[in-house]
């Protein structure tokens, strides 16, 4: 069955203003319109990122819902596939963010909009450590693409975590997927969306 509900969500410090999020945004408008699209400003706490994401999406349905997710939101998305059995695709998806993220305790900005503040406090890493997940079921369900490139997430880690998925591994590239544009067609392609 296609994918009629389509679930997208940011990284750290990130917001649904970002790049991937905007370009997958009127991608999705333009050519998938009969997709409900959800791409939510997640608060800061991991666990009430996840407890806003399940109630938002509550009255989905799981068979035909996917989630995509980029760094920090990859995560989240692999937490959420796992739990709702649906297909993920992951841009650079952080596997060990309670580790990464730890270093980054107290007060934080916006990449998109250095107004906007938030305090990134220690009870977080726990809650991301409550999060992980070991290793994924099902890769059939998982897309990912990785660079190499990456600067704040290592390609080899990444690959790792996804034994058996697709993945699309770039050469070079960087965190933030610069050149996202030459890989979206593949990542909608993967998701098999419902045509109007």
């Amino acid at each position: 069955m296609p994918t009629t509900h389509l679930l997208y969500l940011h990284g750290f410090r990130s917001s649904p203003a970002s790049t991937k999020a905007r370009m997958t945004a009127a991608a999705m408008a333009q050519r998938f319109p009969g997709v409900v699209w959800l791409c939510p400003a997640l608060p800061a706490s991991p666990k009430q990122a996840m407890d806003d994401v399940l109630l938002a999406t509550a009255h989905w349905p799981l068979a035909t819902t996917a989630v995509m997710g980029s760094s920090l939101g990859g995560f989240y998305a692999t937490w959420l596939a796992e739990r709702w059995g649906c297909k993920a695709v992951l841009l650079n998806p952080a596997v060990h963010p309670a580790r990464d993220l730890a270093a980054h305790l107290g007060d934080q900005t916006v990449w998109h909009d250095p107004e906007q503040h938030f305090v990134f406090e220690a009870a977080y890493v726990d809650e991301l450590l409550a999060q992980e997940i070991a290793r994924i079921t099902r890769p059939e369900r998982y897309c990912a693409v990785i660079a190499k490139g990456d600067e704040v997430l290592d390609w080899r880690e990444m690959t790792g975590h996804y034994p058996g998925a697709t993945i699309k591994l770039l050469p070079g590239g960087d965190h933030a997927l610069s050149d996202y544009a030459l890989h979206l067609d593949a990542v909608l392609e993967f998701l098999d969306l419902l045509t109007a």
